[in-house]
């Protein structure tokens, strides 16, 4: 029930006062498990990427959130589970691998953080590992001026969001080679489609 009246506030706040436009929804599988990736520059980012779409979410969130009783509850509610930064974190990964198993859409940044320059950089190994385990489909995002919400060149931007079409890893999970390589293709994906969106 939070979840769900967290994303009415949500489409308000983006959809109406902030304009959202969004491209591509039609790309996002109605049932069925799938990764939806994205880049990543500002703390909205998450509540932002699952606002526009009609499936719930579950995301990896750093372990620091949830230190405070109320935060805890707040992410466990919207579908966040604790990860440790910095390190393989295999729980939170094994997390990751049962929700998808269990037909749910994973939410992730493949960056791993957000980016200080609105740059794509470099993914982590995390995505193509989780989408090597469970041979579910990647629908690659584009997440366009988030950054720039409040800031003093442009208080109320008006943002974007791209969804793209689904790609899979068909390599093994023990190719770091082809892994990498599934990697950075996600981050070229979604260096596409934020083009587009420009």
């Amino acid at each position: 029930m939070f979840y769900k009246i967290f994303k009415v506030l949500c489409r308000f706040w983006y959809g109406l006062i902030l304009r959202t436009r969004v491209i591509g929804s039609e790309n996002i599988p109605a049932s069925g498990a799938f990764i939806l990736a994205a880049n990543h520059v500002s703390n909205w980012d998450p509540p932002f990427l699952g606002t526009f779409i009609d499936r719930e979410i579950c995301y990896m969130g750093k372990e620091e959130l949830f230190r405070n009783p109320v935060m805890a509850w707040v992410c466990r509610s919207l579908h966040v589970f604790p990860v440790k930064r910095g390190a393989a974190d295999k729980s939170a990964i094994k997390t990751a691998v049962k929700l998808l198993r269990d037909g749910n859409c994973f939410g992730i940044f493949p960056e791993g953080t957000r980016s200080k320059t609105g740059k794509l950089g470099r993914a982590e190994a995390g995505v193509s590992l989780i989408a090597a385990m469970t041979k579910a489909p990647v629908i690659p995002a584009a997440i366009v001026n988030t950054e720039k919400i409040f800031s003093r060149a442009e208080f109320l931007p008006r943002l974007a969001v791209v969804y793209g079409a689904p790609i899979k890893f068909t390599g093994s999970t023990k190719d770091k080679d082809s892994l990498d390589a599934f990697a950075q293709e996600i981050m070229s994906a979604i260096a596409k489609l934020k083009n587009s969106a420009a």
